[in-house]
């Protein structure tokens, strides 16, 4: 899938050089203000606060693979391991973020606020470790869209296999392709079974043809779209039956990889990241229980769609609640059962990714308003959007000081 993510500005890289990834978040641009923390919505209203009262992460590895991870980032240092590199066409090494987009990806999961001693910018697992993988982007018109495609379909799967061999429990894919393969369809399911979790970005084109991403529709793969700060379903991304679970994706404020080294951005790839994040908060406090009883939880505990549905093409199974999963998380179900039926699905199907009763070709039209919501029905501090009407405005008088200098799509 074409690269439209937090993206390099250099007048070499043009949508017909696509490696085939899209890294998918949405326009990351510098942020300059006194207190970052301050700026983080998602954190206020999911609770941040007393979710570190009862889990950070601590002991749990995040695999994050993207564009490198700058472990000098001063919210990220001591935070990122060694890891590998699987991007020799680019220059360093996985430390190296030829792009910025990983180093966001691994602030939003792992951030501790460290910058200007305490004022910087937190991920949603401050204790959690990032394992980086470095994965190609976009070569400058030295491959097209086919040989881009075989590129993604040889290099993910192996950086999948590194992550789960490497003891990561969660790995992290904020990005994707237009299509899929048993290679990648064999390394999620070899993950499964050496025990990972593996979180994928739907995509950001909703509304621009709704195109099925890989690996989020791969089987075996939790799908991540991206919702607001009222759980409402943004249009630009994606849905399906892709589309397992939502989490935050706009306004956010966060750590990153060049220039100032705080970004803002949107997309599905920063709802990515906080979903990864959440498994690994949620894997810290119950250490013993396996992929599928994690999974399960955050299942349990999901704001649900608004309609009373079990899941929605917008927004799947519902929004994370990672302070319910801690507080409240029910049944964790038996430890070899998977709670999601999809891995016997087809590797790269030919279908749109809608989850309608009658699939609609993938080509289709811009999401229909008004967009789907999650229901926080039971509120308080157990629902996703705590002091949602306080937080918001707060947010929006906070973002003013971030100025927009650059566009970038992640």
């Amino acid at each position: 899938m074409r690269t439209s993510s937090i993206r390099r500005s250099r007048a070499r890289v043009t949508a017909s050089a696509a490696l085939g990834m899209l890294l998918v978040g949405i326009a990351s641009v510098p942020a300059h203000a006194e207190n970052f923390r301050s700026q983080q919505w998602h954190l206020d209203a999911m609770g941040a606060e007393e979710i570190w009262q009862l889990s950070t992460g601590k002991g749990v590895t995040v695999a994050v693979i993207d564009t490198g991870v700058d472990k000098s980032n001063p919210d990220l240092r001591g935070q990122v391991l060694e890891g590998k590199d699987l991007a020799p066409q680019e220059s360093g090494d996985e430390f190296t973020d030829y792009d910025g987009h990983g180093t966001g990806m691994a602030g939003l999961i792992a951030g501790t606020g460290a910058r200007d001693s305490g004022s910087g910018a937190f991920g949603l697992a401050p204790g959690a470790k990032i394992l980086p993988v470095r994965v190609p982007g976009l070569q400058g018109g030295d491959v097209n869209m086919v040989e881009g495609s075989e590129r993604f379909n040889r290099v993910i799967p192996q950086a999948i296999k590194y992550a789960a061999d490497s003891g990561a429990k969660v790995i992290n894919l904020s990005l994707g392709n237009n299509e899929g393969s048993q290679a990648l369809t064999d390394a999620v399911k070899y993950a499964l079974d050496k025990g990972s979790l593996v979180f994928a970005a739907v995509g950001n084109n909703g509304d621009k043809g709704n195109p099925v991403n890989y690996p989020a529709a791969t089987p075996g793969v939790v799908g991540v779209g991206a919702v607001d700060q009222k759980l409402t379903h943004v249009p630009f991304s994606e849905h399906g039956r892709q589309v397992d679970i939502v989490a935050p994706g706009q306004d956010m404020v966060h750590a990153c990889g060049g220039g100032t080294g705080m970004c803002k951005s949107k997309g599905t790839s920063e709802a990515t990241a906080l979903a990864s994040a959440a498994a690994a908060l949620l894997w810290s406090k119950h250490p013993d229980w396996t992929n599928n009883q994690v999974l399960k939880v955050m299942l349990n505990t999901v704001a649900k769609p608004k309609g009373g549905e079990k899941r929605s093409d917008f927004i799947g199974y519902g929004a994370i609640r990672p302070l319910r999963t801690l507080k409240t998380p029910g049944d964790p179900g038996p430890a070899d059962v998977r709670p999601i039926d999809d891995l016997a699905e087809t590797a790269t199907p030919s279908a749109s990714a809608s989850g309608s009763a009658d699939p609609a070709p993938s080509q289709s039209s811009a999401a229909p308003a008004p967009a789907p919501q999650a229901a926080a029905e039971d509120g308080g501090n157990t629902g996703l959007w705590i002091g949602l009407g306080i937080g918001a405005a707060v947010l929006i008088g906070a973002a003013v000081a971030v100025p927009v200098l650059r566009s970038r799509r992640g």
